[in-house]
C-alpha cells in the first residue's frame, strides 16, 4: 500500500547564523544603548524610569503568561527584555507609567504570546502595541507638549508635525524655511524632538550596522527600506518643494532610522529570501512617505510596517527557480 507522507512548513524565519536567541537579543540590546543614551543626557532620569519599566514590565508579563499556561519559563532568552526596551524606545519622555505597563501588556501577550511565542508572531510586538497605545492615547503622544518643559538648547519642535502643518498650509508658511530651520547634522546627533531612542540617528546607524557585520540582521531591508524612503521623498519633492519636504528632512526625522535597522528586521514578521526583503523594505519605506505626505499621520513609519508585517509571508513565496530537472 502506498503511503504518501505529508510535510508541513511554515514561512520565516530560517535564517541562521548559529547564534542563540539570547545571543541576538543580547546584541541588539547593545547596539540600541547609545542611541538611549543620547535621550537620557537630554531628558535625564525621566527617561531612565520609562525604559526601566518597560523592560521589566515587559519581562513579567513573559513570566506571568508562561507560569498560567504551564510553559518554560523563556524571559532568560532576552527576547521580552528586547520587546521592552525596543518598545520604550518610541516612547516621548513624559509617558504615564500606566500606558508603559498596558503597551508592554500588549506587545508581550497580544503581540506575541496569543500567536505561539517568539518566532509564531506576524507583526513586530513593540510595533503593534506603539500603533495601540498611540491610536487609544493621542494627547500622550503629543512631543511637543512632552518637552515643553525641558531647556534643550535646540528647536523643540517636533520636526514632521512642523513640516506637515506648513506642508498643508502654503499660504501661511514657507516649507523651505521651517525644513530649513533643521540642519541635518544636528538631526544626526540627536538634536531633535521624538521618540526616546528615535533621535540619534548616528548611533541608530551605527548601531544597524554593527548588527548587520555581526549577522544578526541582514542588509538588504534596512538598506532597501532607506532606498524607498529616500526615492519616494526626492519624487514628492521634485514635483511640488512647497509642499513636500527633501528626502534628507524625512530620513533623519521621526522613526525612519529606528524602523529601518530596528523594527522592519524583527525575524519573525520580515522575510528570509533576497528578492523578497528588497521589496519589503522598499514597500515600508515607500508607504512611509505617502502617509507622511498625504496621509493624516504626521510620521507613517508605525503603520507602514505594520502593513509589510501582513504582506510578509506572500512576499516570502517570491523564490529562485530550483536547479535542475526532473528525470
Amino acid at each position: 500500500m502506498f503511503n504518501q507522507k505529508k510535510f508541513i512548513v511554515s514561512h520565516a524565519p530560517f535564517w541562521h547564523n548559529g547564534s542563540s536567541i539570547s545571543e541576538r537579543s543580547c546584541n541588539i540590546l547593545l547596539a540600541a544603548l547609545p542611541a538611549v543614551l543620547m535621550s537620557i543626557y537630554f531628558y535625564g532620569m525621566p527617561v531612565v524610569g520609562i525604559i526601566a519599566l518597560s523592560i521589566s514590565s515587559a519581562m513579567l508579563w513573559e513570566l506571568a503568561y508562561t507560569r498560567i499556561t504551564k510553559q518554560a519559563d523563556t524571559i532568560a532568552d532576552g527576547n521580552a527584555a528586547l520587546t521592552g526596551l525596543v518598545f520604550a524606545m518610541m516612547l516621548p519622555p513624559t509617558m504615564p507609567w500606566w500606558v508603559v505597563i498596558t503597551g508592554t501588556f500588549l506587545a508581550i501577550i497580544i503581540g506575541k504570546q496569543i500567536f505561539g511565542g517568539i518566532g509564531s508572531n506576524p507583526f513586530n510586538p513593540a510595533v503593534l502595541a506603539f500603533a495601540i497605545v498611540s491610536l487609544s492615547w493621542v494627547s500622550y503622544f503629543d512631543y511637543n507638549a512632552a518637552v515643553a518643559s525641558y531647556s534643550l538648547g535646540f528647536n523643540s519642535v517636533y520636526p514632521l508635525a512642523a513640516i506637515k502643518h506648513a506642508g498643508m498650509h502654503t499660504d501661511l508658511f514657507n516649507l523651505k524655511d521651517i525644513a530649513g530651520g533643521y540642519n541635518p547634522v544636528d538631526l544626526l546627533l540627536g538634536k531633535q524632538v521624538g521618540g526616546i531612542g528615535a533621535t540619534f540617528g548616528l548611533a541608530i546607524i551605527l548601531g544597524g550596522v554593527y548588527l548587520i557585520l555581526r549577522g544578526f540582521i541582514r542588509w538588504e531591508v534596512p538598506v532597501s527600506f532607506i532606498a524607498g524612503v529616500v526615492f519616494t521623498a526626492a519624487m514628492f519633492n521634485a514635483a511640488d518643494p512647497t509642499r513636500y519636504a527633501s528626502p534628507v528632512i524625512h530620513l533623519l526625522t521621526g522613526y525612519t532610522l529606528l524602523g529601518a535597522f530596528f523594527l522592519a528586521t524583527e525575524d519573525s514578521s520580515s522575510p528570509v529570501n533576497f528578492i523578497p526583503m528588497l521589496i519589503y523594505g522598499a514597500l515600508g519605506g515607500a508607504m512611509t512617505i505617502l502617509i507622511r505626505n498625504i496621509g493624516a499621520y504626521a510620521d507613517g513609519v508605525i503603520y507602514a510596517i505594520l502593513v509589510i508585517n501582513l504582506v510578509n509571508p506572500l512576499l516570502d513565496k517570491i523564490r529562485p527557480k530550483a536547479l535542475g530537472k526532473v528525470a
